[in-house]
């Protein structure tokens, strides 16, 4: 019977020749051809073709990679053959990790045409481990030749960015130098000229928005006809400028001539991952670029910003309780904390509003206001309610139909989507936080890419984890069981802390019709209590 055989095939950069970006590019086609004939002339049966356009062989987040290995972990096949080792892998711990113990442990053998690497063969081992060190070597040398030369760059002031901040392009003449971009940079004087007037960031927002101009993400997908990973904008869309942007755009000075780089690095040229770097190492080259903005109107800008922060005695109020659990009922974005002025008594409170409100008055969303004094009694009153219930239950013994509410089902996703989707949304994460050292995105508008990749990924691996059967009922018990302590050892208390509503409760959300929804990570509830307000 014929060995069925997987073909991989890998290149890490775009071949020039490549007319169409949609299509492969040469040298895949050519791996593609000669590893046909390699499999026909040797006597194989082709299971399947993987391949990788335009990713570095020292990951393994590749998605033809990553189904070639779940295909294999599968034994689906029972060869696989690249061209070269390197074409496979260039990390020596992937190398060791597959060719020397998943693929001998599942019975699969790997072939490399060219090098004349073979698995079957014992004595083949030492030649493997050497190439591999090789292509190890190697890419740790260009990754040190390629940062030295980024450093140099940026210090002779060019710009190094995938893309240009909003308000700039990059010059068609030099890509390393930026240009005003004549439309976006009208925006930017109109944002710091509001701003000056005394108009709040907010308000700045909203009067953009009203007017139609397009956020920058928006702006740079249609007018500059950029696309990266991280930009979700779908047609149709209600897209709306946020208080974030405007105050990344007013503090950023590369629109005084100024290009600050060098704000964060790979820790390691094998790990994707970026780490801030201290300020005082940031390369600032001055006068690199044509200013949008004059030198005394950001000084201006800059000194009211300083001026616009909270009184001491806003920020001395007690720890928001329901940061992360709160959440609009009707159009399901997160209630944000604000404080009142202060009364005839001196005295402030802290409330509750719509974040959509809270920005855009009643256009997309109305106030669901509700007190925080208002909230912790009515969940103080039903949590010492499914107190209650649940030492009542227990006492009858019935506890065993039992269900979590803290996560939404698991989706009708085969592990493999499940997979690629966890692959591509980490992807995304990090390109997010790229964007934002480039400029792409303001920081407001990264943390909120990052939270919400976040939680996306946290959900995707239980997914998995409940697609591959990992978590068993017994897990969830003892998860119930532990989650009933806490709900019993607290259930006396008389003032709701941040620790119990972190324990307990998954999420709460506020109807315009005063209803509170409660959702408990457990419940014995078919459906999440329900509370009125007021």
């Amino acid at each position: 019977m014929k060995l069925k055989a997987a073909i991989y095939c890998r290149l890490s950069k775009e071949d020039v020749d490549k007319e169409d970006p949609n299509q492969e590019s040469r040298s895949i086609i050519n791996q593609t051809m000669m590893l046909l004939d390699y499999v026909e002339s040797h006597g194989f049966e082709l299971y399947d073709i993987y391949k990788d356009d335009d990713y570095s062989g020292l990951y393994d987040d590749r998605p033809g990679f990553e189904r070639l290995i779940e295909d294999a972990r599968e034994r689906k096949f029972d060869v696989v053959i690249a061209k070269t080792q390197s074409r496979f892998t260039r990390n020596i711990e992937h190398l060791e990790k597959y060719l020397h113990h998943d693929f001998p442990l599942w019975g699969i053998r790997f072939i490399s045409v060219v090098d004349n690497v073979d698995t079957e063969l014992k004595g083949n081992k030492k030649a493997r481990q050497i190439n591999g060190l090789i292509n190890e070597w190697y890419c740790e040398d260009l990754s040190e030749s390629i940062r030295a030369s980024y450093v140099i760059k940026q210090k002779m002031g060019q710009f190094l960015g995938s893309a240009a901040p909003y308000g700039y392009m990059k010059d068609p003449k030099d890509n390393h130098h930026l240009i005003p971009d004549p439309y976006a940079a009208e925006v930017v004087k109109r944002i710091f000229h509001l701003y000056l007037s005394g108009i709040g960031k907010a308000k700045i927002g909203v009067i953009l928005t009203d007017e139609g101009v397009l956020i920058p993400t928006e702006y740079k997908q249609k007018v500059q006809k950029l696309h990266y990973s991280n930009a979700h904008i779908k047609e149709g869309q209600t897209t709306r400028w946020c208080f974030q942007t405007i105050d990344g755009i007013l503090r950023n000075e590369v629109y005084i001539g100024n290009l600050v780089q060098n704000k964060c690095v790979k820790k390691s040229y094998k790990d994707k991952k970026k780490t801030a770097v201290p300020k005082d190492e940031w390369i600032r080259v001055e006068h690199a670029h044509e200013p949008i903005i004059d030198r005394e109107t950001f000084i201006q800008v800059q000194e009211q910003l300083k001026q616009r922060t909270l009184p001491v005695d806003i920020k001395s109020l007690k720890e928001n309780l329901f940061t992360g659990r709160l959440f609009c009922g009707d159009c399901g974005k997160k209630m944000i904390s604000t404080v009142s002025k202060k009364n005839k008594d001196g005295q402030r409170y802290r409330f509750y509003l719509c974040s959509d409100y809270k920005s855009f008055g009643n256009r997309f969303c109305s106030s669901h206001m509700i007190k925080e004094e208002e909230l912790k009694a009515i969940v103080l009153q039903d949590l010492k309610a499914q107190a209650d219930l649940i030492l009542s239950e227990r006492r009858k013994g019935i506890l065993r139909n039992y269900k979590c509410i803290s996560g939404s089902q698991t989706k009708a996703f085969t592990l493999q989507n499940l997979k690629e989707e966890l692959k591509k949304t980490e992807n995304y994460r990090e390109k997010s936080f790229e964007n934002y050292v480039d400029g792409l995105i303001s920081k407001g508008e990264y943390v909120k890419l990052k939270e919400k990749y976040d939680r996306k990924i946290r959900q995707l691996q239980k997914e998995i984890q409940s697609c591959r059967g990992e978590r068993k009922e017994e897990t969830w018990k003892c998860e119930f069981e532990d989650w009933l302590e806490k709900f019993t050892d607290d259930f006396q208390v008389e003032d709701l802390t941040r620790e119990l509503v972190l324990n307990l409760i998954d999420s709460i959300y506020i109807y315009k019709d005063k209803v509170i929804e409660i959702n408990y990570k457990f419940s014995l509830e078919e459906e999440p209590g329900k509370r009125q307000a007021g």
